[in-house]
């Protein structure tokens, strides 16, 4: 008896988890205390890539890469920003481990590789790649800016996003990089974009 009335009285209860008053995640403020927040889609070494669908709160299988090809590092976006392809801002986070698919970290900038992409007749547009270090990380404490990564490591990341481009029809060509100055006033400027159309 005691079980029918606590189970009735639950029922009329709001639910604890009402998605209505839930912060989604890609409306979280684009700094947090310690820095940058970015939010992980797709875990380094993960073979298959996850897109956040702020519609219904979850995250979406997108595609499954080839055999042998994996995602170098988390791969994710930064909230309350709205890049020139009409999606949030792109950022790799490197750190010890990988990450979950929804995790939030705070993360300090390096750089950005700047980058057009073009789909099969249409007009290339500004889609960046965004490359933090996660601030808790240890062995990548002493990593300040791009020019402190292991030789050769930025061209490995642009040729993983040129087949990676490649492998959906589209073109990915990157036109240079920015510190980490350059790329914070291009997270300043993705974060006007969502504020104004929001």
């Amino acid at each position: 008896m005691q079980l029918m009335e606590l189970q009735r009285s639950c029922a009329t209860r709001v639910p604890l988890c009402d998605m209505a008053h839930l912060k989604l995640l890609s409306q979280l403020p684009v700094f947090d205390d310690d820095g940058l927040r970015a939010v992980v889609e797709t875990p380094k070494g993960s073979p298959n890539k996850y897109d956040y669908n702020p519609d219904y709160g979850c995250f979406e299988l997108a595609k499954t890469l080839p055999q042998g090809m994996t995602f170098p590092f988390d791969f994710g976006f930064i909230p309350s920003t709205k890049g020139e392809d009409g999606d949030p801002l792109d950022i790799l986070v490197l750190m010890d481990f990988p990450a979950v698919t929804g995790c939030v970290v705070s993360v300090r900038l390096l750089g950005c590789i700047k980058a057009e992409q073009k789909e099969k007749g249409e007009k290339p547009l500004r889609n960046d790649r965004f490359i933090a270090v996660a601030k808790d990380s240890r062995t990548l404490s002493d990593v300040k800016v791009l020019a402190d990564l292991r030789s050769g490591l930025l061209h490995e990341i642009k040729e993983f996003f040129i087949q990676y481009n490649r492998l959906a029809n589209k073109k990915f060509t990157p036109i240079g990089d920015c510190d980490a100055k350059a790329a914070l006033a291009l997270v300043k400027a993705g974060a006007k974009t969502f504020a104004k159309e929001k």
